[in-house]
């Protein structure tokens, strides 16, 4: 007990100097998507710190994805795709019904599903308002996102309109996050600095570029410049030295490889936690391939495409066992997600860090079989320090999702009414609010 007070002592001095020595990152946090508003404690309620997107793609299956029950008394069936999350039952929202209004097929759920119809999704624009003072303003983490590039279908991350591209690479990732606490001193300074000239490369190029940009063109550049300081100035933080351990190096691996996949998203979740409890970052997202993400589950000894078997028909039980096996497995790692978050003591007060932190598993279309975005499921995880009711299973009837992006602003402290597209409706969503 003396060591964890004494970690988290370090945690507050370490994250208060950094905090002194950043003042110039509030002026970058919003540039290019919806400004964050102030968090406010006039309700009384507290509200999250931290926010965790987990997103799966290629819809489900209702009949083995919904609980059976009502909204106080849902039960997850063995076997169905949910059943992994019944020990955290008492701290979900598992939301059923909601719909994407204005989007269909892969595409439009991908680009709607964090961005309600907007320009920003909602972790850009909590991260515009929560992340100003850390060393990172968000993470994006991937799981091979970007074989196909980056384009609607691969991304689901934007600030004013431009992808915020995943990382698909742990190691990367590490070095980035961490690497100032696992280094020497002159090794960090060397590193920037050979970082720092190539970004200054890059946007003297896009200048020169915009200057012979039709007006058009302009704005879609400057999203590119803006996103280039952004990470220019994430590069140029040496990190929150002093305020936490160094987690174990990420074992050397292809991220690219199909059997690596398992591998390669547990060690992006262990680094995403990590990143959160160190206060590198108060807003993470983990994006487990993409939408028609094609890769092959063959750890559950099944040989075919994971977009495949998400458009098995009903006629074929022993496709849609396997599509439920792999939706299984997926649950697994949102279980494993929320172990790690409640196994950790949050370092800025009381608890554990699941207790003030947001989890949402997002996927960006209902049944993938119709390629619709009509009753999409979402899970939440924690009560956002109390905001939240849990353990409720909310059938919302055809609801637009906008209303839940809303609660999420609201849950982390925002006072958004309408998030998205307005002509979708305001007001957070019924009944998630305490």
């Amino acid at each position: 007990m003396a060591r964890r007070t004494s970690n988290r002592r370090r945690f507050l001095r370490g994250a208060l100097a950094g905090a002194a020595a950043l003042p110039f990152l509030g002026g970058l946090a919003g540039r290019g998507g919806v400004l964050g508003r102030s968090r406010t404690q006039a309700d009384g309620r507290g509200h999250a710190k931290r926010l965790l997107v987990f997103f799966t793609p290629n819809g489900t299956v209702h009949r083995h994805w919904r609980p059976t029950g009502g909204r106080a008394d849902f039960a997850f069936r063995e076997g169905d795709i949910l059943s992994p999350l019944t020990p955290w039952r008492s701290q979900l929202n598992v939301i059923d019904g909601l719909v994407f209004e204005g989007a269909s097929n892969h595409e439009g759920g991908m680009r709607a599903m964090l961005t309600g119809g907007g320009d920003t999704s909602i972790d850009q624009h909590v991260a515009a308002s929560l992340g100003a003072s850390a060393p990172f303003g968000s993470l994006e983490l991937g799981v091979q996102t970007s074989a196909w590039g980056g384009n609607v279908q691969t991304r689901m991350c934007y600030r004013g309109g431009a992808y915020v591209p995943p990382n698909d690479r742990p190691n990367d990732v590490y070095r980035r996050v961490f690497g100032s606490l696992a280094s020497e001193p002159a090794e960090v300074d060397a590193v920037m600095a050979r970082r720092a000239s190539v970004l200054d490369l890059l946007q003297d190029e896009l200048a020169d570029l915009r200057g012979r940009a039709g007006a058009l063109e302009r704005p879609k550049l400057d999203a590119h410049l803006e996103a280039l300081r952004s990470a220019e100035t994430s590069l140029m933080v040496p990190g929150a030295t002093g305020a936490c351990d160094a987690p174990a190096a990420v074992m050397e691996m292809d991220p690219m490889a199909n059997d690596h996949f398992p591998a390669v998203g547990r060690a992006q979740m262990d680094l995403a936690v990590a990143a959160l409890a160190c206060g590198m970052t108060p807003v993470a997202s983990l994006q487990w391939s993409h939408t028609v993400g094609p890769f092959v589950p063959s750890w559950l000894g099944i040989s075919e495409g994971h977009h495949s078997l998400s458009h098995i028909d009903d006629g074929n039980p022993a496709g849609i066992a396997d599509f439920v096996a792999i939706e299984r497995w997926f649950a697994e790692q949102f279980a494993y997600l929320l172990e790690r978050l409640d196994a950790t003591p949050d370092p800025e007060g009381d608890g554990t860090m699941l207790d003030h932190t947001l989890v949402i598993w997002a996927q960006e279309l209902g049944d993938g079989r119709l390629h619709e975005c009509v009753d999409v499921p979402f899970v939440l995880a924690g009560a956002a320090d109390g905001f939240l009711r849990t353990g409720q299973y909310l059938q919302t009837g055809g609801t637009s999702h906008t209303k839940l992006l809303v609660s999420i602003a609201q849950a982390m402290g925002l006072d958004d009414r309408v998030f998205g597209d307005p002509a979708h409706g305001t007001g957070p969503l019924e009944g998630l609010a305490a």
